[in-house]
């Protein structure tokens, strides 16, 4: 006897894999298990203002992308009569340039931001080299004081960033000295590079919905491992970073650099905006690796094509169900699928009507060629004519109705149709009507059991969204194969044997 454990153990790996496809891209990439949902998106616009002038304009601004918390869905700009240029090597940055402008220039740079807690980084960032500055007195001494003091009460980087920045409240003397000198940011990054700790200044954006003619803050990131760094603010020494918080600029390079220009500045502004879960993750995958692979990276066409494909396990599945568990007889093995199908393309009721149509109107003319004594090949091209005719007539026949949705039956299988209806006629003539009306009401009501399976709404989220449940399917199907007990439509038989039980006790009850 063969053992089965081989054939087990695949059954499981199937399951095993394809759960854990599922489950990875729900945790780790973010795809909903429901259909529906909706992800938070910041569009956010930044206005550059210059005076050009009269000499080539070159403008370079420092642009976001994907970071922990953000994902970058789409950016484009505003800028009539300059070239426009994108730099995504080392510091990502937007570049104008023009032969010749004058005058007040206005520039316009967009980016549409997603809110994704799983969002990670193309590169991860880089400590900043530390810059040990020279000072002046009286400053050189003010900070020394304020560097000391704070060292004595810290242990590494972060305590340190967080009494430093407690120091400066106390020491409001040299607090007020140094406030001319520096910007607050900058005195504490310098202070601690001075401390051999890997500090920088980042220029991040405080998202709100509605707000305009917004400026960049001030934040310090604070490396205590080259893969370890914590956002302060350096007002409140609060560490960590707040939800809308969108960094912007961080490699410590200017925001904006103007060249044949002056009086320049940034403002921004943002709205909050949601979108369905399928455009964000489609926006999302488009430049995903390849462990991120998803039927949302591939273009539109062919994301159409294999929404529909992905459904036929579906239906593949119900009709195993339907045959080996149940018992329903059905002419051909997965004819109703490809009817299924069809009525997915037409609708349910328009899909019967012509499904109806075409098998009885094809049946009569069959019945006619049979008297002819055709060979098979002459008689089943024949029959695909008719068939493609009739549907041709039925299309013209409802459009001058009215009945737009009588032409979409040609959404129908013709050559499935065809065959369907050659094997019923030879049914019909070998076991009678009563076996081509079992068997073709039996491929109908698989046909609409399966069609209801595929068109429900969330198992087409998840057949699209979630490759990994192929497998699953896979494996149930095989599990059906295995079986080999009764079938619900064989229990009919046993009925005889139960009444006579039935009765046999009864008797026995009354003696």
């Amino acid at each position: 006897m063969v053992s089965r454990k081989p054939f087990y153990l695949l059954v499981a790996l199937l399951f095993i894999v394809g759960l854990g496809m599922t489950i990875y891209h729900h945790i780790a990439l973010d795809v909903p298990l429901t259909p529906g949902e909706k992800r938070q998106i910041w569009s956010i616009e930044a206005k550059l203002e210059f005076e050009a002038t009269g000499e080539p304009v070159i403008a370079s601004l420092a642009i976001p992308g994907t970071q922990p918390g953000f994902t970058l869905m789409n950016e484009n700009a505003a800028s009539p009569g300059y070239g426009l240029s994108f730099d995504k090597e080392g510091d990502a940055r937007a570049e104008w340039s023009i032969r010749s402008a004058s005058g007040r220039q206005e520039l316009y740079y967009r980016v549409d931001m997603m809110a994704d807690e799983h969002a990670k980084p193309a590169s991860s960032a880089q400590p900043p080299v530390i810059e040990k500055l020279i000072e002046s007195e009286p400053y050189a001494t003010a900070m020394k004081q304020i560097l000391e003091r704070a060292l004595e009460r810290s242990a590494d980087g972060y305590t340190l960033t967080r009494e430093i920045i407690k120091e400066i409240e106390k020491q409001e003397q040299n607090a007020e000295l140094l406030k001319n000198h520096k910007t607050r940011a900058n005195l504490i990054a310098e202070l601690l590079n001075n401390a051999d700790v890997p500090a920088r200044v980042v220029h991040a954006l405080s998202l709100e919905d509605g707000r305009r003619r917004q400026e960049l803050v001030d934040y310090l990131q604070v490396f205590n491992s080259p893969t370890d760094y914590k956002l302060f603010n350096p007002k409140t020494g609060e560490q960590g970073q707040p939800a809308n918080l969108l960094l912007w600029e961080y490699n410590s390079r200017a925001l904006l650099d103007v060249t044949g220009g002056h009086n320049s500045k940034v403002t921004f502004s943002m709205i909050e905006q949601e979108q369905p879960v399928n455009v964000a993750l489609a926006q999302k995958f488009e430049k995903s690796d390849m462990l991120n692979f998803s039927i949302h990276s591939l273009p539109l066409e062919e994301q159409a094509l294999f929404k529909g494909l992905l459904l036929i396990p579906i239906g593949v599945l119900m009709v195993v169900f339907l045959r080996v568990l149940v018992g329903i007889k059905t002419s051909g093995t997965f004819m109703p699928v490809l009817i299924a199908v069809a009525f997915i393309q037409t609708s349910l009721v328009t899909g019967l009507i012509g499904f109806l149509l075409i098998v009885g109107t094809g049946l009569i003319i069959r019945s006619y060629l049979s008297r002819l004594n055709l060979l098979l090949v002459a008689r089943i091209s024949a029959i695909i004519i008719m068939v493609i005719s009739m549907i041709g007539i039925f299309s013209a026949f409802a459009f001058k109705l009215g009945l737009t949705d009588g032409m979409k039956i040609t959404f129908f299988p013709m050559i499935i149709l065809s065959w369907t209806i050659e094997r019923m006629s030879i049914l019909w003539e070998e076991e009678g009507p009563k076996e081509v009306v079992r068997q073709g009401g039996g491929s109908l009501l698989v046909a609409i059991i399966a069609y209801l399976a595929m068109d429900n709404e969330l198992i087409r989220h998840l057949t699209f969204n979630f490759l990994g449940l192929q497998l699953v399917l896979m494996a149930t199907v095989l599990l059906l194969g295995n079986y080999t007990g009764y079938k619900l439509s064989e229990l009919k038989r046993f009925k005889p044997l139960i009444d006579e039980m039935k009765s046999g006790s009864t008797l026995g009850k009354d003696k």
